[in-house]
């Protein structure tokens, strides 16, 4: 634990106290690197997109199949990257009036992840000659051969690893790519789309009347992906995730309007919390619950009238999915009770859906500090999954160096990924699995519990506020700023919410409230929290958030643990 003033940089003494102790922890040292990182600049970090590899090659195609009015299919991933992706594709065709086009979004449980033959074939019978992915492709290699046989050019815009074999595609753009030279090789699928139209209209824009700068309005689904997807915050992606919550809180889109009104949010107050709590899970709830192509109605509605519509049907269907969610949870929680954990946990049920063993993943990492891998079945029969990594292993790395035929598919990214396994393997994958993270583990980094700094109470106050804002947006690579407070006690300790499983701490000599939402379960008896009792002493590792619930504005702690005094 580090203390609120020790161990300053001289380089950095202009700065307030807490600035340079947030700004050293995050490795950053010098003035430069300060004002680089504090304030992003749009012009200054947001490059040149031909700088990517194969951004050229695909501008041509695509200037050329416009000029020739030929189909073009816009395939895009079917989550809350791709969807946002192919909206803002979407939205610069029809900018440009360009009507021969096709969004289409494959059904997470009948079609799966990526490209399939059967769409394919389709989009071939719709007439298209050239289909550019949107989050996806990169490792369908047979499919994109398929695609050749069809006639079809395709262009992939991707960000996931690619593996060892390359689809046989028209162009790859692709800055993972080992002869990419691009700087930022992070952004995510729907940052790799707005690059493209980017490049686009910096060629053909004044020809087509697109005002200068018209792609910044895209921000809003460029943003939304890149902050939903939890692709580092730093570097490029930083700018545009705060450029994208500029635009979010301005944007006219009658979708986002109507989402934000029916879950009662202020817009322009929209942060990345609201983003990876609020809109993103509903986005998602599409293709989890449902049809995808109803959350990209929803973005791409032109009217109020039919976003609400969409609005309210993902409303539902997120609804839905946390209650399967949670069953889910509480069934596998109980399975592992009685069973001898490893390195590594396996679990599933053929009941389950392959579209919400995600979310079961990550509530699994969080309880059991393991990598953990979650199945399900499909409607026809496959067994899929989605695994998430406890820090200590690359999953997908993980998931390629096992022996070859144990997995039919995998992919994802280094904390997070989808795979599926053949009947066969799945009672023997976690044997598999824990005797392959042998070889491929890694330290685990620096414990969640660290804290940035040791504060009191009274130092939670608008003027430190005002620093810990410079530091946002927060999210992967950039997390929020974690405090200890120690020897505080609470006055009041009690639960609240419609089933009391959210827990709320008042403090001796100060304001200033500490809330824990789903501290409990519904009547959950012996909760983690239950020694906390008025006039206790407990140290508090918490994060300092800003509150508009109805318009209000407080500062309060959100809790991270607290710690009962020996």
């Amino acid at each position: 634990m580090v203390c609120y003033n020790a161990g300053m940089s001289s380089f950095l003494s202009n700065y307030p106290d807490l600035t340079q102790t947030l700004l050293k922890k995050r490795g950053i040292m010098t003035v430069a690197d300060a004002e680089y990182f504090l304030h992003p600049d749009f012009e200054r970090d947001v490059r040149d997109p031909f700088g990517i590899l194969n951004m050229e090659k695909s501008v041509e195609r695509i200037l050329r199949a416009i000029d020739g009015g030929e189909r073009i299919a816009v395939y895009a991933d079917y989550d809350c990257d791709g969807i946002p992706g192919a909206t803002l594709f979407n939205d610069f065709l029809k900018k440009i009036k360009y009507e021969n086009f096709e969004v289409y979004i494959p059904h997470r449980n009948t079609e799966g992840y990526g490209l399939n033959n059967k769409a394919l074939d389709l989009l071939a019978s719709r007439g298209a000659t050239l289909i550019i992915t949107i989050d996806c492709g990169i490792a369908d290699v047979e499919e994109a051969s398929h695609a050749l046989t069809l006639g079809i050019d395709l262009i992939i815009t991707d960000h996931h690893l690619p593996q060892d074999i390359l689809p046989k595609a028209f162009t790859i753009i692709n800055s993972k790519q080992g002869d990419d030279t691009y700087h930022d090789n992070m952004l995510c699928g729907a940052g790799v789309a707005w690059k493209l139209v980017s490049a686009l209209l910096a060629r053909r824009g004044e020809t087509w009347g697109v005002p200068a700068g018209w792609e910044k309005w895209l921000l809003d689904m460029a943003g939304l992906s890149t902050i939903a997807d939890m692709v580092p915050l730093q570097h490029e992606n930083r700018a545009l995730a705060q450029y994208g919550l500029r635009v979010l809180r301005k944007s006219r889109r009658p979708g986002l309007l109507a989402l934000l009104a029916k879950m009662d949010m202020q817009q322009a107050n929209i942060v990345e919390d609201d983003i990876g709590f609020m809109i993103g899970p509903r986005i998602n709830a599409a293709s989890r619950m449902g049809e995808p192509m109803d959350a990209f109605r929803l973005l791409s509605a032109d009217t109020r009238a039919e976003a609400d519509m969409y609005a309210d049907k993902l409303i539902h269907l997120n609804d839905a999915r946390k209650g399967l969610v949670a069953s889910m949870v509480k069934e596998a929680r109980k399975h592992l009770e009685v069973r001898e954990l490893r390195e590594i946990i396996v679990i599933g049920n053929p009941l389950w859906k392959p579209g919400l063993v995600g979310l079961v993943a990550s509530n699994l990492v969080e309880a059991y500090s393991r990598t953990v891998f979650v199945w399900g079945r499909t409607e026809d029969g496959v067994i899929k999954g989605s695994c998430r990594s406890d820090g200590t292993v690359n999953v997908v790395h993980l998931m390629s160096s096992v022996r070859a035929g144990v997995f039919d598919g995998v992919g994802g990214h280094e904390e997070a990924g989808g795979f599926s396994v053949s009947n066969d393997f799945i009672h023997t994958l976690e044997d598999e699995l824990v005797f392959t993270y042998q070889t491929v583990r890694k330290e685990k980094e620096e414990a969640e519990l660290a804290v940035d700094a040791t504060l009191t109470l009274t130092e939670v106050n608008w003027t430190n506020w005002r620093q810990i804002e410079m530091f946002a947006p927060f999210g992967m690579g950039n997390p929020k700023p974690t405090f200890l407070f120690e020897n505080v006690k609470p006055t009041n300790v009690r639960y609240f919410g419609k089933e009391k499983t959210h827990l709320e701490l008042s403090f001796e000599g100060s304001s200033v409230k500490a809330i824990l939402f789903f501290a409990k379960t519904k009547n959950e008896e012996n909760a983690k929290y239950d020694f906390l009792t008025p006039g206790i002493t407990v140290d508090l590792i918490a994060r300092m958030e800003l509150n508009t619930f109805r318009n209000s504005r407080e500062l309060r702690l959100r809790i991270v643990e607290v710690i009962k005094r020996a």
